[in-house]
């Protein structure tokens, strides 16, 4: 099987690692792809964000599976493009993936199917914006409607920030603060048969504690040992299967990969929001305990065959990833240093810790900085203090000037809290 994965962060490094490591793949593919992915993917140029371009390019490899990983090209319409040239496709359409790419349209579908998620309202002018955050009170949670890289949403206690994101958004969803913590659940499904993944956490925040401004994230891990053994169905019954029910009825089926991002309330589980792709870091923490070859999985969703899988089987091992930032994450993140230690880490700790890159490039034969977040260390042990041990060590032989990292990556998991 030829498979062509679009993307270059830390998402499509995990991904195409283990596609590497599929006894069924002869031949992968990445475009445009980052300095590491290299090392395990034939790299090829393209505007990810060019449908026709990518299809072009899946055409030219004769590639059987095209992996869609960003948000942007996906609600681009890219696998639409894919899926028009006739090749199998791992992504929704671009009107299926408006769940990401809309918070209002994901709120409306919500609704009529009946998933539980916080109260809200859409926001268009400073008098809605103003009765919005009246009526909720502090915290106050301001959603950028459209896709933000994961940096749109603000939760504080500070009306004038709050407002103040709310008015610099075109639309914005304003909507009740959840307590409780979070989880990250995954879905594949060809928009009929749903097959659930493992449940990770991620830390959203930039430094320990959960303090500083929201990333993309900071890191994860994966299983949860404090979640609800019933966890997984109850999120199949009455949030994955019934939003998939519902696409499917408004003529935009959903097929590819599901994100729920939950909280588990003191009133039940609600959902924070969703996702149209795999999401980073999770992806990582995930894939790295799945023990069924990814290709045919991602495949039959591809080609409405998900019914006949056989279940998945996962590792017992737990994994925790965590992620190397550039000098002043999130704001303006400095780019350009070079990067040392990454054969440190591979000569003395492979497998159980590797490196993921995400925001890097390939100066000459120096690895630089090329993003906010650069790197994500994964490692895997017998249960999460052993994986979490092993992942700050191969990060403290890491050298990246001015980098930052947060140093509390399931430390409460692991200490079992």
């Amino acid at each position: 099987m030829k498979v062509l994965v679009i993307g270059g962060g830390a998402r499509e490094h995990a991904l195409c690692r283990s596609l590497s490591l599929d006894p069924a793949v002869s031949a992968l593919y990445c475009a445009p792809g980052n300095a590491g992915i290299a090392d395990v993917a034939t790299l090829r140029p393209v505007d990810a964000l060019d449908g026709a371009a990518v299809a072009t390019l899946a055409t030219e490899l004769a590639a059987d599976l095209v992996v869609v990983g960003p948000e942007a090209p996906l609600v681009a319409g890219v696998a639409d493009a894919v899926r028009a040239a006739g090749i199998p496709v791992f992504g929704p359409s671009a009107e299926a993936a408006q769940l990401e790419g809309s918070k209002a349209f994901a709120k409306d579908v919500m609704a009529a199917a009946g998933v539980p998620t916080a109260r809200s309202y859409v926001c268009t002018t400073p008098d809605e914006v103003d009765e919005a955050l009246d009526a909720f009170g502090a915290p106050y949670v301001v959603k950028d409607d459209g896709l933000a890289a994961g940096k749109g949403v603000v939760v504080t206690d500070d009306l004038a920030a709050a407002r103040a994101h709310a008015l610099a958004c075109d639309r914005v969803v304003i909507e009740e603060y959840l307590d409780g913590p979070e989880v990250s659940l995954f879905a594949i499904t060809d928009g009929v048969t749903v097959v659930p993944l493992q449940p990770a956490q991620d830390f959203k925040r930039a430094l320990d504690g959960d303090a500083g401004p929201n990333t993309g994230g900071m890191g994860a891990y994966s299983p949860l040992p404090w979640a609800d053994p019933k966890l997984v169905d109850e999120v199949m019954e009455l949030v994955l299967q019934p939003t998939v029910d519902e696409l499917r009825r408004r003529g935009t089926p959903f097929s590819g990969l599901l994100y729920a991002g939950l909280a588990i309330t003191g009133r039940g589980t609600r959902v924070i929001e969703f996702n149209a792709r795999f999401g980073d870091p999770e992806t990582q923490v995930v894939l790295a305990r799945l023990r069924t070859p990814l290709a045919g999985v991602l495949l039959n969703a591809a080609n409405g065959t998900l019914d006949a899988l056989p279940p998945l089987v996962w590792r017992d091992d737990a994994a925790v990833t965590v992620v190397i930032a550039s000098h002043n994450y999130p704001e303006t993140p400095r780019t350009g240093d070079p990067i040392e230690g990454l054969l440190e880490v591979a000569a003395e700790d492979e497998p159980d810790a590797y490196v993921l890159h995400a925001g890097t490039r390939r100066e000459g034969n120096t690895v630089v900085s090329a993003g906010g977040r650069v790197l994500s260390v994964t490692a895997t042990g017998s249960d999460l203090a052993q994986a979490r041990a092993k992942a700050y060590k191969a990060v403290a032989r890491i050298r990246l000037d001015g980098s930052q990292h947060r140093t509390d990556i399931a430390a409460k998991a692991a200490e079992g809290r």
